[in-house]
């Protein structure tokens, strides 16, 4: 049955298969269905015209060796007349099968196989060079500690300082500081600095908020310690419209050269300005910015729509020059935004190193560096300052008697954090995302205060929250790195 069924299978395609080699092949081979013998004496089994064509399901000539072809004893041999026809597979015993991938190679074959390895490891050794050679550059100090707080304990009064102002520390701010627990206090074990709205009879109605007369103001300029609302017809002046928290390390804390780590949470909510800076304790160079100015983060509780970037992207700056029409903050500026989400959704750890030779910010590693500055150029001559100023006055070089290429990065600083809320120097530009206010119109606060149905829906968590903060001073005999 099985030879049968071989058969009748390779009578199918046109004629029947070769005999199998323990058959007797001397007799004739008998047409099949009536068909008539080919000159190679194997049956035609279609004896009609239609039997002059050719076979439609034989393979072409160059895609079969010779001894595929049968002869006419039933063996393997050469071809016979170029006829080409459907056979089994299967080989007779006896039979030596082509075994073409034993043949003799070409000796260059290899080079295929061993070039791409090659390349391969190369690269991979490459990498790993680089990946060496990138944490091996990064400068190790050895610090001594100057204060590590989780909070656990509550904010130190002996190295915090809620700063209590109505002036907006020179940004045109709209808010005022706080000294009590309604905007900085402590929540679930985290410091959280909240930004609420002004009381509105404050705003609405005449009114003199005089932080000298209650004796709280913490700064030493009378703009800075009284503001008051007049209703008057034509007048815009309101007290700050929103109330917030900022505090400093000034007592308590400071470094020269060192490392700061904050790990903190940012805050959800249009025109809300978080900020973790730092200021020198003594204005050795003059007023600001010549005694200089640390930003080491900075950000928008707007989302990530809008135009100057929301609360998926962080900023850092170095403040620095002989007077506030010549800052030359824009030399030393950059910008890092998150992957995924925002800086509000989750806590992180902004990071300043700052030595004699560079200073650095990160977030989370140091190796995720948001703005690097070095200081093997003399800082007067990178400002590239004009000789005057538009008065007429001359612009003196006020660092380069020091002898240090860093100056004014080379005292004392301390520590800021704040949440501010909107301003008029320019954070928050003009005519970006539906901006309410304008920076120079004397109408701002106003503005802003009118506004506020549209963007207090926004302050889904008005808050800086702020887990852990860490201070570390270069022990000595490290400043020279």
């Amino acid at each position: 049955m099985e030879e049968a069924s071989y058969n009748n299978h390779a009578g199918y395609y046109g004629r029947p298969a070769a005999p199998h080699p323990s058959a007797n092949t001397s007799a004739d081979i008998t047409p099949i269905r009536g068909g008539t013998p080919n000159t190679d004496g194997i049956a035609n089994p279609f004896n009609d015209a239609a039997s002059s064509r050719q076979n439609p399901f034989a393979s072409p000539s160059v895609s079969r060796p010779d001894s595929s072809y049968t002869t006419s004893n039933g063996g393997y041999g050469s071809r016979h007349d170029g006829q080409r026809f459907f056979h089994s597979r299967r080989i007779p015993k006896g039979v030596e099968s082509e075994k073409p991938w034993l043949g003799k190679k070409d000796s260059k074959e290899k080079w295929v196989t061993i070039f791409p390895i090659l390349g391969i490891l190369a690269g991979l050794g490459i990498s790993a060079f680089l990946v060496w050679d990138g944490i091996n550059s990064v400068v190790k100090h050895n610090y001594c500690p100057v204060m590590d707080d989780d909070f656990s304990g509550g904010l130190d009064s002996s190295i915090w300082t809620k700063e209590v102002e109505v002036g907006g520390f020179g940004n045109g701010e709209f808010c005022q500081t706080t000294g009590g627990d309604d905007n900085v206090f402590l929540e679930n074990g985290v410091l959280t600095i909240r930004a609420s709205l002004q009381d509105e009879d404050k705003v609405e109605k005449d009114t003199l908020i005089d932080l000298l007369e209650d004796g709280t103001c913490t700064s030493d300029q009378f703009s800075a310690c009284v503001a008051s609302t007049n209703t008057t017809v034509g007048n815009s002046s309101i007290v700050p419209p929103t109330k917030s928290g900022r505090i400093n390390t000034k007592k308590g804390a400071s470094i020269k050269y060192g490392r700061v780590e904050v790990t903190a949470k940012l805050p959800k909510g249009d025109w809300l300005w978080p900020a973790i800076w730092m200021m020198p304790v003594k204005d050795t160079y003059g007023a600001w910015p010549a005694s200089g100015e640390i930003d080491i983060m900075e950000s928008r509780g707007n989302n990530y729509t809008y135009a100057q970037g929301g609360n998926n992207i962080i900023s850092s700056a170095l403040h620095w020059g002989p007077d506030p029409a010549n800052d030359a903050w824009w030399r030393t500026n950059n910008k890092n935004q998150i992957l995924r989400g925002a800086y509000s959704d989750d806590f992180n750890t902004f990071g300043l190193e700052w030595s004699q030779k560079y200073l650095f910010t990160y977030v989370n590693s140091r190796l995720l560096q948001v703005m690097y500055t070095n200081f093997k150029k003399p800082m007067w001559e990178r400002g590239d300052f004009p000789p005057a100023r538009s008065n007429g006055t001359r612009v003196e070089d006020i660092w380069s008697q020091t002898g240090n290429s860093n100056t004014p990065f080379d005292q004392e600083f301390y520590l800021i954090l704040n949440l501010a809320v909107g301003g008029t120097n320019g954070w928050f530009e003009d005519g970006k995302s539906g901006k309410p206010w304008m920076n120079e119109s004397p109408n701002a606060r106003k503005d802003f205060w009118k506004d506020r149905g549209q963007w207090l829906e926004t302050w889904e968590r008005p808050q800086m929250e702020v887990k852990k903060v860490v201070m570390m001073q270069q022990c000595n005999g490290n400043e020279e790195l």
